[in-house]
């Protein structure tokens, strides 16, 4: 997804997708690249993991057993 750095106001970006209709986020400026500046583009993505989900689903079912085996 495309948008636009908007605002950056204490520690907090606020950035307008490029979308039909228009999503407004916020982030940390942390997650930024490092220059990147009120008004500038960017790419957002975000991906599933799906070996961490099924490292936290196997976690979880662990924990439940040694629960029921109490």
């Amino acid at each position: 997804m495309k948008a636009t750095i908007d605002r950056i106001e204490e520690g907090i970006a606020v950035l307008i997708s490029a979308e039909e209709e228009p999503v407004r986020m916020t982030v940390p400026v942390s997650l930024l690249p490092p220059c990147a500046k009120e008004g500038d583009s960017v790419t957002i993505s975000i991906d599933r993991d799906e070996g961490a989900t099924a490292a936290s689903k196997d976690r979880v079912s662990s924990l439940i057993e040694k629960l029921k085996n109490k």
